[in-house]
């Protein structure tokens, strides 16, 4: 039995294959971590375009960060 690759494990692969930065990777990889996190954790499938909204409103109003924060966040969603 072949097992599927985990989420992290995905979404590097598309990364390197993407040629992108190892900063790159793990700057996406932090920010899918605290989507989660901010979710408890529910699989990504239980999640939608009005919970990355939340997010990132989130971001925006109790962390403070900047719009530019903000758009690299949500690029990795």
């Amino acid at each position: 039995m072949v097992k599927s690759p985990g989420l992290f494990d995905a979404v590097r692969k598309k990364i390197r294959v993407g040629h992108y930065s190892i900063r790159t990777e793990k700057t996406y990889t932090y920010w899918i971590k605290s989507y989660l996190q901010f979710y408890s954790l529910q699989h990504p499938r239980e999640l939608g375009a009005a919970q990355i909204e939340t997010f990132l409103t989130h971001l925006a109003v109790d962390r403070k960060v900047s719009v530019s924060t903000q758009n690299q966040a949500n690029s990795s969603q």
